[in-house]
Formats: C-alpha cells, sequence, structure tokens
C-alpha cells in the first residue's frame, strides 16, 4: 500500500484558473476529485494547492477511498494535441 509520501511525489495535474469575479487563483487536481483551492496570487493558490493535496489524500487514506495515480502525462499531450488539430 502507498503512503502518504509516495503519492505526494507523484506529478498530478494542476489546473488553473483565474477567478475574474472574485480575483485571484482557483486550482483543482483533476485527478483528485473535489481536491480545489484558491489564491490571490498565483503562487499563493499553488502553495495552497499542495497543502489541499496532501489534505485530501490524508483524508483518503484514513478514509480507506481508492486514489487514483495521475494521469500520464504524454497521453494528456497527445489528447491536448488532438484536440488542437481538430
Amino acid at each position: 500500500m502507498k503512503t502518504l509520501n509516495d503519492y505526494m511525489k507523484m506529478s498530478y495535474r494542476m489546473e488553473i484558473v483565474e477567478d475574474k469575479d472574485e480575483g485571484g487563483y482557483v486550482v483543482s487536481y483533476p485527478d483528485l476529485p473535489g481536491c480545489i483551492t484558491c489564491g490571490k496570487t498565483i503562487e499563493d493558490a499553488v502553495v495552497n494547492a499542495v497543502d489541499a493535496k496532501k489534505a485530501w489524500i490524508e483524508a483518503a487514506l484514513e478514509e480507506g477511498i481508492e486514489i487514483h495515480e495521475p494521469d500520464n502525462l504524454e497521453d494528456y499531450l497527445q489528447m491536448s494535441s488532438t484536440f488542437l488539430h481538430c
């Protein structure tokens, strides 16, 4: 069984979106459902995202919830490239 440290070392894809209504930035991890946070600056949002990722994984481990490993980056880039060429 993987530990918190094992999961924290994995490169989960992070999505950062500017919140034009409220200001700041919203960050989520698509492979970790519900793992979302925000910050006034991109830097703050990323720091908060790492904390949110850790808390999400800790809670999932405690509750016995399955934690998916990150999508393969090459598969994601290939998929993104396919959409760009449509």
